[in-house]
């Protein structure tokens, strides 16, 4: 497999109130096509940041990214803006669906500009609609849906480009234990069965124990990272030594 995302010693220092407030502390790490990645931390561990950066929704301080063979370290904000629209999509905590669209309208947005015509629109749209399971809810307004089924609605859109790789940022922290189980497991079936790279930031362990690679961040920095093998043996990709 490819590597899609590669740092090299990435660090983000932010002034505030005239201090500097050093969020990561040079972070180097690669992730491969087909991944499902957890990134763990506490809140103030950097995590967020890392995922900022990770998403092109913010630049390093110093240091080079590498997404998909090119260097988006120094991009300006168009450029960025340009390459999430291509190759990156987003599931939120809050969902973010407009509240007067319905489901097909609100997974059409991201192809307004695309230059597809609306019929094709329409018709990805319900497709994506159809791959999480909510076809027959295409019509439907957010407050005509659970949280589950909006949060559904928010990954159907966030597919709907076909990203290299989704963005999943506290996905289900405003959802129900049973309703995040639910979360998780279509997470799942798109990386198992489409082979969809996914990289997911989050607090909860319970959530992380369903990507196959967790990456622990703490103080800035990569505390751990902990992969499962295909035969389901644990393995430390930073060379810790596991007690028998």
């Amino acid at each position: 497999m490819s590597i899609v995302i590669q740092l090299d010693t990435i660090t983000k220092v932010y002034e505030t109130g005239g201090v500097q407030v050093r969020a990561l502390r040079g972070v180097s790490l690669s992730i491969l096509a087909g991944e499902f990645v957890a990134i763990r931390g506490s809140s103030g561990s950097g995590k967020s940041t890392l995922m900022n950066i990770l998403g092109c929704l913010d630049r390093p301080t110093t240091g080079i990214y590498i997404l998909d063979g090119q260097d988006v370290s120094r991009l300006n904000k168009t450029e960025l803006a340009h390459l999430r629209n291509r190759k990156l999509g987003f599931v939120f905590q809050g969902f973010n669906l407009l509240k007067r669209q319905s489901a097909i309208e609100n997974v059409e947005l991201p192809l307004v500009y695309s230059g597809m015509t609306s019929r094709a629109r329409r018709a990805q749209a319900m497709a994506m609609l159809d791959l999480v399971g909510l076809s027959d809810r295409a019509s439907h307004r957010p407050n005509q849906l659970s949280g589950g089924q909006q949060q559904r609605v928010a990954i159907a859109r966030a597919l709907v480009n076909r990203p290299d790789i989704l963005f999943a940022d506290e996905p289900t922290g405003n959802l129900d234990s049973s309703t995040s189980l639910e979360i998780m497991a279509e997470f799942e079936r798109l990386n198992r069965e489409l082979g969809q790279t996914i990289v997911m930031v989050t607090h909860d362990p319970a959530i992380a124990d369903h990507a196959f690679r967790q990456i622990t961040v703490r103080d800035g920095q990569v505390e751990s990272d902990t992969s499962l093998t295909p035969e389901g043996l644990l393995t430390m990709a930073d060379s810790e030594v596991l007690n028998a």
